[in-house]
């Protein structure tokens, strides 16, 4: 969590015209802040042209296994985009054996880097794998790509881009203790949702004894039962096979709303925004867009004159001066940690 008292408060903020083109050429004395509605001194500010770190995360789960070639080309797409200076490290699924049978994990493929060679040598090493680790891959993100503070010249300009269905099935984590991390972090999410739900249904309707069919986890039955149906046994959700189709597509439907909601609180309190895909073939322009999106990104930071370690929300509200007609995508609060 961010402790105001002894670290900056970085606030990532795009700033759009009445007719949604990006202002740019904003100073430190253009923003105001407030926290909880008391004004803020800005500490720190970087404005567009600054370079950023992007932590891109690839979801090459069962849902998108049969075009990882189309998950590369779009990840290439991107890294294409960057401008000189800008780092990317690349995360994916990839799936192990641990002598119990196979899992899916979180491969980090290439720490933060501006080199675009070793960029694309480590897009080309993504795999299909058997499981979607998502909520640990964000976790990932939190305490490994981004644990250590960034150089003075990438304060503030921090993102994570996520290629996703936002559906997860195997993760050790949860989707609140990972967002919990990553809002610690300041950093916004940016999410491209592949609607993967059509193709997942078809497969989810195969016979159990079928090896080209798709099982719901016990993790996501878990879940489905948590969210929508607490009052029921457990039981009742521990054997996917012994489901009738109808029952498997209600789940199913039920979880993807589930994650489109998580995608779109996470992008919304974080500052980033949520891309629709219809399929992979659509995500190079989505990619496209983020790339846009993250490089018009005004970064402003401050030292909270709340010093209180009271664990309370504190909502951000950031105005532009002499911009009345702006619209500004930013992060609307974070989580006080608590302390003595």
């Amino acid at each position: 969590m961010v402790r105001v008292d002894t670290q900056l408060v970085p606030v990532p903020v795009v700033v759009r015209d009445r007719d949604g083109r990006p202002v740019t050429g904003l100073t430190a004395s253009d923003f105001q802040i407030y926290e909880d509605d008391r004004p803020q001194r800005v500490a720190t500010f970087a404005a567009t042209d600054a370079p950023f770190e992007v932590a891109l995360l690839l979801d090459t789960s069962g849902s998108t296994r049969e075009e990882v070639g189309l998950i590369r080309r779009a990840a290439l797409a991107f890294i294409d985009a960057l401008r000189p200076g800008d780092r990317v490290a690349v995360l994916s699924f990839k799936t192990i054996d641990e002598g119990r049978g196979k899992v899916a994990t979180v491969a980090v493929q290439s720490r933060l880097t501006d080199d675009r060679a070793a960029l694309r040598a480590a897009v080309g090493r993504i795999r299909a794998s058997n499981g979607t680790p998502y909520y640990d891959a964000l976790a990932r993100v939190a305490e490994d790509i981004f644990r250590q503070p960034p150089a003075p010249e990438m304060r503030g300009r921090r993102a994570l881009v996520a290629l996703t269905d936002g559906v997860d099935s195997t993760s050790a984590s949860d989707f609140a203790s990972a967002r919990a991390q990553l809002m610690g972090t300041g950093v916004p999410a940016y999410f491209i949702e592949v609607d993967t739900e059509d193709y997942v249904e078809d497969r989810l309707l195969g016979d159990c004894e079928d090896d080209g069919a798709l099982r719901l986890s016990r993790s996501q039955l878990e879940r489905y039962r948590r969210n929508f149906d607490p009052r029921a046994d457990a039981a009742d959700y521990e054997d996917f096979c012994r489901m009738g189709p109808f029952e498997r597509m209600a789940v199913s439907r039920a979880l993807y709303q589930l994650a489109r909601g998580e995608m779109g609180l996470f992008s919304r309190d974080t500052g980033g925004r949520t891309f629709e895909a219809a399929d992979l073939r659509s995500a190079s322009a989505a990619f496209a867009e983020v790339a846009a999106e993250v490089g018009r990104q005004y970064s402003v930071g401050y030292y909270s004159t709340n010093k209180a370690r009271d664990g309370r929300f504190r909502r951000i509200r950031v105005e532009v001066r002499g911009q009345a007609n702006a619209r500004m995508s930013a992060r609307e609060g974070y989580r006080m940690s608590q302390g003595e």
